[in-house]
């Protein structure tokens, strides 16, 4: 089996690749590292030749909506239109839980980017993931005011990437599912609570604000909107083991 992986550099995409060669397939790694710019579709239908599974796990450069949008619409279709030419049968990409219900934001530029997945000619899977253990620590940055840090009061698992990497690499070994495989953490937390964990772990004092006016990734989301479905995949590593490793 041979497997391209898009975006493989990233903290995602580096993850995967080491999964992916653990299943023991052929791995091919694309980025601007060689020379492939996958928001213009430069050198990617080279890159591309021969995959029979390509996995996405592309990011934007930004959680605004607007950026981001633009940016997984132009390198989805880039991507599709090169799996397609290259006879893939299998497109693997990541997106995030609460993609089909937030509306606004990074959740809707995945979105866009689950549409036009799913009417594409090349046989996928989406796998959505909750907030990383490391979304906390980058809502608790953008969150920081004068009396205090402000963040969204709702209900999360956060997920390890390690385990989200493994999910996204048993996808693309399998079968094409034509829907939607959730992987989440194994505990339920309250994002203020978790919020206070980490700045205890980092030595900074302050309280943590749950404000229902905090964005999250650059939108306004309900405390259940990031939970996952009854059929998730639940991981094993805890917010707390993740903050003992920081």
């Amino acid at each position: 089996m041979r497997v391209v992986v898009v975006g493989a550099t990233g903290l995602i995409g580096s993850l995967t690749v080491a999964r992916l060669r653990d299943h023991g397939v052929e791995v091919v790694t694309v980025s601007r590292a060689d020379a492939v710019d996958v928001s213009t579709g430069q050198g990617l239908e080279r890159a591309v030749s021969g995959a029979e599974v390509v996995v996405d796990v592309t990011d934007a450069p930004s959680r605004e909506q607007t950026v981001s949008t633009r940016f997984f619409t132009a390198t989805t279709g880039h991507l599709l239109k090169a799996a397609a030419t290259a006879g893939a049968e299998h497109y693997v990409v990541l997106s995030v839980v609460g993609a089909d219900r937030v509306g606004s934001g990074y959740f809707r530029a995945k979105a866009a980017q689950e549409d036009l997945a799913r009417r594409a000619t090349v046989p996928w899977t989406l796998v959505r993931a909750t907030p990383f253990h490391e979304s906390v620590e980058a809502i608790a940055t953008d969150g920081i005011r004068p009396d205090g840090v402000h963040v969204p009061p709702l209900l999360m698992r956060p997920v390890s990437t390690d385990e989200v990497a493994a999910a996204v690499a048993h996808a693309a070994v399998g079968l094409p599912q034509f829907g939607v495989l959730e992987v989440a953490g194994p505990e339920e937390l309250r994002l203020e609570e978790a919020t206070g964990e980490l700045l205890a772990v980092l030595g900074r004092s302050g309280p943590v604000v749950a404000d229902t006016r905090a964005p999250f990734f650059g939108a306004v989301v309900g405390e259940q909107d990031l939970l996952p479905g009854p059929h998730a995949h639940l991981g094993h590593r805890t917010f707390a083991e993740w903050l003992k490793s920081r």
